[in-house]
């Protein structure tokens, strides 16, 4: 995977802290950095209770409007979860 070089600047405290975590988690400072701003920025889909069930109308709406093209299925990765989840009942 291609890996852009930033310069972060950080106070020595967290820099610190952050080490810390590193070696606790026995990866790179480098790799605990880069996980902890994916967990922070990535997508978090709705946990949904086991029996949960999506209404008739709900679903009819797919009927209605039509169903979401390629594209937009790969620009909505949000839609895409849902629409392959429950969009073809």
């Amino acid at each position: 995977m291609e890996r852009v070089q930033t310069i972060l600047r950080l106070p020595p405290e967290l820099m610190a802290r952050v080490k810390r975590a590193s070696k606790r988690e026995k990866c790179s400072v480098n790799s605990f950095i880069e996980q902890t701003l994916d967990k922070a920025t990535g997508l978090e889909f709705p946990k949904l209770p086991a029996d949960f069930k999506v209404s008739d109308e709900i679903l009819n709406l797919g009927f209605t409007i039509g169903e979401p093209s390629p594209e937009m299925l790969e620009n909505d990765p949000k839609l895409a979860y849902l629409w392959n989840k429950y969009g073809r009942g």
